[in-house]
């Protein structure tokens, strides 16, 4: 099937998709809209999804919040959840927490996961996401981390930093 995409993304990485088809959308590809995720755009994306014979959705990602000028925002993984709902369907994710995101990454580097350690400031996207994939994963008390998600009972981080310089200390 050619997927021909309505793009909920922002105006900025419009370019990147300059030789996709987007003539009578058949598929909804969700990404950082940030302020464009209006509900006028999020029910054109509906309207699109429901109206299609086969829809698909495609998400960038599936995170709750990231830090952007000193506080939290809400992230892509809200919108995309809303269009799950509203729709019935399941997003594919090709992002963060996807596993192909990172086995395509090891892959690419011809590393093992193994022999791999994702740091990140989340402890969903990053260090649980990263650990079922074979890597270890480390929490890094910067960005948008939070003291609440040391206690997670879900997951359990390899190790936990005060930021990435005590990281390079421990290698």
């Amino acid at each position: 099937m050619q997927l021909r995409p309505f793009l909920l993304v922002h105006p900025n990485i419009l370019p990147e998709f300059t030789d996709c088809n987007q003539s009578n959308p058949n598929c909804v590809v969700v990404g950082d809209a940030a302020e464009h995720f209006s509900f006028e755009n999020m029910n054109k994306a509906f309207k699109i999804f429901i109206k299609s014979e086969n829809p698909v959705l495609i998400s960038m990602g599936k995170g709750r919040y990231y830090k952007e000028n000193d506080e939290l925002v809400m992230d892509l993984g809200g919108f995309t959840a809303a269009l799950e709902y509203a729709t019935g369907a399941e997003a594919k994710i090709i992002g963060k927490p996807s596993p192909e995101f990172f086995m395509d990454a090891l892959k690419d580097m011809g590393v093992n996961p193994k022999e791999a350690v994702m740091v990140g400031d989340d402890i969903i996207s990053d260090v649980r996401a990263a650990q079922e994939c074979g890597l270890k994963g480390v929490l890094v008390k910067t960005g948008k981390f939070r003291p609440a998600d040391m206690e997670n009972p879900n997951v359990k981080p390899d190790a936990i930093v005060d930021n990435l310089s005590c990281f390079a200390d421990m290698l």
